[in-house]
């Protein structure tokens, strides 16, 4: 028999969807003084199945990951106990700062946000422009992860 962890785990499949439908994405840095830094953050999902992110390169959280490229990422949802879903990755965090880079997954940040979306009018792409020139990318490549869905349960726990 299948134990409860092994019922609520989310598959590949299931994990890509997931991910793609939701929002936000949580980042948690380590901060100087050893306490966690989470933050919650926009996001893009490569090919690769990893997550993009843009900030300020001034920012604390690109000061932490340039100390300690170590991150832990959360995606969550669910109201009550049954519908709660998650993700909680442990990940490597790259910082990007080429500025094609950049401006190339503001974008996709945007349609990944709103798949509906069909392009950029001018003034959005000059305002993603503008906003890139001060921006880098955090990059977070997953090497661990663990899910969970508790709608697979039927409402008996």
């Amino acid at each position: 028999m299948a134990s409860r962890r092994d019922m609520i785990m989310m598959n590949d499949e299931e994990l890509h969807d997931y991910v793609r439908a939701e929002k936000t994405l949580i980042i948690v840095s380590n901060s100087p003084d050893g306490f966690p830094h989470p933050m919650p953050m926009f996001f893009y999902t490569d090919d690769e199945g990893r997550f993009l992110v843009s900030t300020y390169g001034a920012s604390q959280k690109v000061k932490n990951f340039e100390r300690d490229n170590k991150a832990a990422l959360l995606i969550e949802s669910g109201g009550e106990y049954e519908e709660l879903k998650s993700v909680v990755m442990q990940a490597t965090a790259e910082i990007i700062d080429d500025n094609d880079f950049v401006v190339e997954t503001m974008k996709n940040i945007r349609l990944q946000r709103d798949p509906a979306k069909e392009g950029f009018p001018e003034e959005e792409l000059e305002g993603i422009a503008y906003a890139a020139r001060k921006r880098v990318i955090i990059r977070f490549t997953p090497v661990n992860t663990i899910s969970w869905d508790h709608t697979k349960l039927g409402g008996v726990y």
